[in-house]
């Protein structure tokens, strides 16, 4: 070995065993003279300290961390002057481990390679006045070091933080932050503008709430990764970024920013993620917005971008919050959107300068399309404002096949077999328990050649055309076809301050139709006239009567409606009309039935009245003015007004007459028998009685020798009074052409029929040459008169005999 060599070695072999001599000797003196150390380090500590600090053991280690020396401190306890106040102890840890640099130490300097904490508790706390304990640090000592030109920065290599609290607890600005840290190391550089670390931690996040009125934020989540980080001296900011993040169990990108020189310091958080479930984002988030989002749910993950901009002093901070979403399924509160993609964005800050506030909060969507209840949907915008009492805006489209309308009103409202539908509306609504509730819409509905099912009343309607025109009070209602059996309607109508008496006072909408029809079958809708048909249907959650859709069968069924008919043939069992015209006003109660005239059976006939409905029937009551109509084709047309002894049959001539009845319809549309009550006064021109057997039976007693199967009776007038299953005969007289007759009583339907007759015998052809009035009055009782009582026994059977009090009933 050359000579050179041999002494280097020997001297770099004596530089060595000095050090270590003189870190061992360093060591034994600090071990034999601990106290006098602890008493030397917590006094010139507690120097630059407006508080205390107390050490309780320490203890040194030469090779542990060689060549540096490392000093572990135990029992640590740092408090402040107002400690016996608040209570709060600053910093107390369990062991704290500091390895110094040895070769600084001896210029006079300290410099920590490596510093270990373990089972530490660190409590920074503010108290509602402003104090806060960290105001131990506040000494001044400005004047102490001016001058002396030395940096008293200390600077740190490497720290391990195991089994420490990390707490932050300020209640003037209402914020509180608890870490329990269970690993946190790093390392840290000291360039001039500052310094620069590394970190790689496992954390559990007790509480990070900025607002402790509304809770934390990441509540109980698990907050693993790596973090680079750095401060700049001259500019006060802290900057911190992850791309290796981890909270609860998912992946972020992190991004983060601390200004220190503003007071109080601020922060900014920018956080993204690729993949993330819709609870599990709802969850990291404070409860004042969390148990909103929890009434809903996304099926698929979804990614999203956050920005969390705020102060360490008082107030909330900013949150602006974005979200990616396609080809999902959205459910909410009593439904489902499939097949949802759509882009999201949350801010706290709609108005610039209301504050960061659930009542300044919007949700805003874009390019939303889905599928609700298999009606497809595009909402170009939307959005619900004022998280305190939600308010939803936003453009509805939609175009579909109609029978997809059986997936969304169910078997209680209508079936549609048939058609197609398109929507474009623009709506506002309330939000109440998270459900749209009595949204006011505008845009138009159009439906076109549909087949419909009217639930409720059994009414089929065919190749079916509607357009609805929605503005922000009043619906107008045009185009529309409605084809049920053989009837053709055309209508259009309008519903003035429709939207709010739709969920308001639905009974209050009036319907103004305009109705024309070449061929309107009246029985074809006489479903109207039965009670609704309650149909079970599957239950859904739906928790408030503002839903559109719950509400529509109580709006048809209710609403009333002012109808205005013009019908060029009407139909309705044996009863044909033309030329009808008619105003109606239906509402719940019922028809009311006002200004109806029709031409029939050669004259024309005109109604007003109402019809109403109980449970099992539908009662009425009508006025009627008939003028000139074929009697015969009259009383066929409607069944005979429920006669059964004297039919169309039986009749010829011309009637004319004015009727006030009530009654009852069957919900088939007949007349309930023996309901009718009321009075009719008719007037008979060229008529005739065409084999009437009352009158057939009597003329066998008292005329055998004339024939009574045709009386032709140039003119009648009577009148009648109906009272169910009898008719009152108030007194008349009949002149015909086989006899003449005073008659009056009462006609029993079933039983109680009383009829007297005064039958003069004479023959009415003996005077048909007489053309004077008054000397025919005369001569029409002249001779024998037969006093006839017509009355029938218990059992109804009618009975022919004298009428021996000689008087006409009524007279």
């Amino acid at each position: 070995m050359a000579r050179w060599l041999k002494i280097s070695l020997i001297i770099f072999a004596s530089l060595v065993l000095f050090f270590i001599v003189v870190l061992a000797g360093l060591s034994i003196y600090i071990s034999s003279h601990k106290t006098k150390v602890i008493a030397m380090v917590t006094a010139e500590l507690n120097k630059n300290l407006d508080g205390k600090l107390t050490v309780g053991d320490v203890k040194t280690s030469l090779f542990e961390r060689f060549p540096s020396l490392s000093v572990k401190l135990e029992n640590v306890s740092l408090r402040d002057k107002q400690f016996e106040r608040h209570h709060h102890t600053l910093l107390n840890t369990r062991s704290f481990d500091v390895a110094v640099n040895f070769k600084q130490l001896l210029k006079g300097n300290v410099n920590i390679d490596h510093i270990d904490i373990t089972g530490a508790n660190i409590d920074l706390f503010t108290d509602s006045s402003g104090y806060t304990n960290t105001s131990i640090f506040k000494k001044d000592t400005t004047k102490a070091n001016k001058g002396t030109g030395k940096n008293d920065l200390t600077q740190i290599g490497k720290f391990n933080l195991k089994e420490v609290i990390f707490t932050v607890d300020d209640r003037k600005a209402k914020k509180l932050f608890k870490f329990e840290v269970e690993r946190l190391n790093g390392k840290i550089n000291f360039p001039d503008t500052g310094w620069a670390a590394e970190t790689d931690l496992k954390v559990m996040a007790r509480s990070m709430a900025f607002s402790t009125v509304h809770g934390s934020f990441i509540k109980n989540k698990l907050i693993e990764g790596r973090l680079k980080g750095g401060y700049n001296s001259s500019t006060g900011v802290i900057s911190v970024r992850s791309d290796d993040f981890s909270i609860g169990g998912d992946d972020f990108n992190v991004t983060a920013s601390f200004n220190t020189k503003k007071k109080p310091a601020d922060f900014t958080f920018f956080i993204t993620a690729d993949q993330l479930l819709w609870r599990h984002a709802s969850s990291l988030l404070a409860p004042n917005i969390s148990q909103k989002l929890n009434l809903f749910n996304l099926d698929k993950p979804i990614a999203i971008t956050a920005t969390i901009k705020g102060t360490f002093g008082p107030g909330d901070p900013f949150l602006y919050i974005t979200a990616g979403v396609n080809n999902n399924k959205l459910s909410g509160p009593g439904w489902v959107i499939d097949d949802v993609s759509f882009k999201g964005v949350f801010t706290n800050n709609y108005i610039k300068g209301k504050g960061f506030t659930d009542a300044n909060s919007i949700i805003r969507l874009s390019a939303f399309q889905g599928s609700y209840g298999h009606l497809p949907f595009v909402i170009d915008t939307g959005s619900i404002i004022n998280l305190e009492k939600p308010i939803a805006t936003g453009n509805f489209k939609s175009n579909f096949p109609a029978t997809n309308f059986n997936y969304l009103f169910g078997s209680s409202v209508a079936r549609f077999s048939k058609g197609t539908a398109d929507m474009t509306l623009h709506y506002k609504a309330d939000i109440v328990d998270y459900l749209i509730n009595k949204p006011i819409v505008t845009g138009d509905i159009n439906l076109r050649n549909a087949d419909i099912n009217y639930v409720p009343r059994n009414i089929a309607f065919k190749n079916t055309s509607v357009s609805f025109h929605f503005t922000k009070k009043d619906l107008t209602v045009d185009h529309i076809r409605v084809q049920s059996g053989r009837s053709v309607v055309l209508m259009k109508g309008r519903i003035n301050n429709f939207l709010n008496l739709y969920y308001n006072a639905p009974e209050k909408i009036v319907i103004d139709w305009q109705i024309n029809s070449p061929q309107l079958y009246i029985g074809e809708f006489i479903g109207f006239l039965g009670t609704r048909q309650h149909v079970e249907t599957k239950k859904v959650n739906r928790r408030n009567s503002g839903n559109i859709v719950d509400q529509l069968g109580t709006v048809l069924d209710k609403a009333q409606a002012a109808i205005h008919i013009n019908a060029a043939n009407v139909h309705y069992n044996k009863f044909l009309a033309t030329d009808a015209v008619a105003d109606l006003h239906l509402s719940d109660d019922g028809v009311q039935i006002s200004n109806a005239s029709v031409k029939h059976a050669g004259g024309s006939l005109k109604l007003r009245g109402n019809i109403y409905q109980d449970k099992t029937q539908n009662h009425f009551n009508l006025n009627t003015t008939v003028n000139n109509v074929n009697v015969r084709e009259f009383f066929l047309a409607f069944d005979n007004f429920g006669l059964t002894d004297i039919t169309y049959q039986n009749l010829k001539g011309f009637l004319s007459s004015t009727t006030k009845i009530t009654g009852r319809l069957s919900n088939a549309g007949g007349l309930v028998p023996l309901s009718i009550f009321g009075t009719s006064s008719i007037n008979l021109q060229n008529a005739a009685l065409l084999n009437y057997k009352p009158l057939i039976n009597v003329g066998k007693f008292a005329f055998p020798f004339r024939n009574l199967r045709e009386i032709t009776i140039p003119r009648l007038d009577a009148n009648f009074e109906i009272r169910g299953d009898k008719i009152v005969i108030n007194p008349m007289q009949l002149n015909s052409s086989v006899l003449n007759a005073d008659i009056a009583g009462t006609y029993g339907l079933k039983t109680g029929t009383d009829i007297t007759m005064d039958v003069p015998l004479r023959n009415p052809k003996n005077d048909a040459d007489i053309t004077d009035s008054v000397k025919l009055a005369k001569r029409r009782n002249r001779g024998v008169v037969l006093h006839i009582r017509a009355s029938d026994d218990e059992s109804g059977k009618l009975k022919i005999g004298w009428n021996k009090d000689h008087k006409i009933l009524g007279f």
